[in-house]
């Protein structure tokens, strides 16, 4: 399993590869669309952004698994919006919208889960190296006036 470390390196060296193409490269992942996910600290208060592919859209929302490639533990992304499901999301050629960010009831999961390894195998290889059920998060469009994202600041790389 990649340590943190390595997460922490493959994403910035995504990051990097977005930046360089001028955003033509690097907004996807094998046959998945990368989002870009902007959390709020549970302990700091600070923005964190991290890019997560996203393996399928469930009617207008977008599907993110909690994986952290099979992990014990869950992903600091996915325990941020666990506590603060206000979220900003940044898509390829899109600003960054708020959104809300909602785990999958058991039956949601069931629903979707097999619509993911159907089509991206790796996820259920990660299933299989934890005991943890990796969590299946909905990424909602709010309306105006509903949830504000965790705007006015810049994210932390």
């Amino acid at each position: 399993m990649p340590s943190n470390f390595a997460f922490k390196a493959m994403n910035t060296a995504h990051r990097a590869l977005i930046k360089l193409s001028g955003g033509r490269r690097g907004w996807h992942t094998s046959t998945m669309p990368v989002v870009e996910l902007t959390t709020t600290g549970r302990k700091t208060g600070r923005l964190h952004s991290v890019l997560l592919t996203c393996p399928i859209r469930d009617g207008p929302n977008l599907v993110v698994v909690a994986s952290g490639g099979g992990n014990d533990k869950h992903p600091a992304w996915f325990l941020n919006l666990r506590d603060d499901p206000h979220v900003e999301v940044a898509l390829p050629e899109q600003a960054r919208r708020p959104m809300r960010a909602r785990i999958a009831t058991s039956e949601e999961r069931s629903r979707l889960w097999p619509r993911i390894v159907a089509d991206h195998r790796n996820y259920g290889v990660y299933q299989s190296k934890t005991t943890r059920e990796i969590p299946v998060v909905l990424l909602e469009a709010v309306l105006d006036g509903d949830l504000s994202g965790p705007a006015g600041k810049e994210p932390d790389g």
